[in-house]
């Protein structure tokens, strides 16, 4: 039997180079997947604040850290970072790369916002304080809301609407 050395050659680097991309794409892959899991939050609240407490609970058993702070004036903190009054809620949380996370937002849709962020976004916002969001539990209560995406020049969309209390932790 006749061996082709140079058909040989030619397979053997296809093959390389195939074992090659599909091992980078899965280290590109887990590299992603780390760094979400790393993120520590920068969180803006009162001394206070319970259900603030329990959204940080929230967030750090999902996977991330918290560092937080009490500032003077919350509401210059806010006005400083550029969320409106309409997106405003108890808390502000700020990831490293300098994306906002206003009031209850649950932790998984911080993760999907921070897997492929948006361009010109500033970042998520739950006005107010909706019933049954992480941090807002009480018993069984739970008032459907909508996740708002911020944008850097005011305006902003619907990220996701949050018609249950079990979607919050999918």
């Amino acid at each position: 039997m006749k061996i082709d050395a140079s058909n040989l050659l030619s397979r053997s680097r296809i093959l390389l180079s195939l074992v090659f991309s599909v091992a980078l794409a899965a280290a590109v892959s887990q590299s992603s997947a780390q760094s979400l899991d790393d993120v520590v939050l920068n969180v803006h609240k009162e001394t206070t604040c319970g259900c603030c407490n329990g959204w940080v609970t929230h967030v750090n058993e999902s996977g991330f850290d918290s560092v937080i702070n009490h500032p003077e004036n919350i509401a210059a903190v806010k006005e400083e970072l550029g969320i409106l009054p309409k997106w405003q809620s108890c808390h502000t949380a700020v990831s490293p790369e300098g994306f906002l996370f206003e009031g209850h937002v649950p932790a998984r849709y911080i993760t999907q916002f921070l897997s492929a962020p948006p361009s010109d976004a500033l970042g998520l916002a739950a006005p107010g304080m909706p019933m049954g969001s992480p941090g807002m539990d009480f018993g069984d209560a739970f008032t459907p809301y909508d996740i708002i995406l911020m944008m850097k020049d005011g305006s902003s969309k619907v990220f996701a609407k949050v018609e249950t209390k079990a979607e919050q932790y999918q």
